[in-house]
């Protein structure tokens, strides 16, 4: 085989594995104050949304910050307090990826945002039950829905146990739990 064969091939050997890195999922486990969660994350399906929470994990951003928006029957919010007045500081928004194909169903974790379509940052929440009306159905302000990155694989008792907390309003904020819930870390797991 001449060098260049090698190199080419080389090449392609190298850009098969890449896009198969890229398509496996990623795991993480989330420490909390009531339980550990672990879930599985889609690279394959909102690389720039995982890219971007691995990026955080991975900075220990998510340590020690609350669930800070507990509303039983609908979903559980956290990543950006570290307690009901203080919201951490965050890096730039990214694009959303909601057009990805997966629902906002039961046990899927998604980014929270702001009205604007590409303002998530860090905040994510975990559906609690098929939220429907938060998928995307077109690229408008009022379609573009809330990407959803992975879901739940272990713990959902957890995520169901959090959702019966007793909430509370501080600081013209609803649903905050009367008793934090912290992030205690959240890890990439092998």
């Amino acid at each position: 085989m001449t060098m260049l064969k090698q190199v080419l091939l080389s090449l392609v050997l190298l850009s098969l594995s890449v896009t198969a890195f890229a398509e496996e999922t990623i795991k993480v486990k989330m420490t909390t104050t009531m339980g550990d969660i672990v879930l599985e994350l889609y690279p394959d399906k909102a690389p720039a949304t995982v890219k971007n929470f691995v990026n955080y994990v991975e900075n220990h951003f998510y340590r020690k910050t609350i669930f800070h928006r507990v509303i039983d029957g609908f979903m559980i919010q956290g990543g950006g307090f570290t307690n009901a007045r203080d919201r951490k500081k965050t890096l730039s928004p990214i694009k959303n990826e909601a057009d990805n194909g997966l629902k906002n169903d039961r046990g899927t974790i998604a980014m929270a945002r702001t009205r604007d379509p590409h303002s998530a940052t860090a905040q994510f929440f975990i559906n609690l039950k098929n939220n429907d009306f938060l998928n995307h159905t077109r690229k408008t302000i009022n379609g573009w829905g809330y990407t959803v990155f992975g879901k739940v694989i272990e713990g959902m008792d957890v995520v169901d146990k959090i959702a019966k907390v007793k909430t509370t309003r501080v600081a013209g904020q609803q649903n905050i739990p009367v008793d934090p819930i912290y992030i205690e870390d959240i890890k990439v797991i092998k």
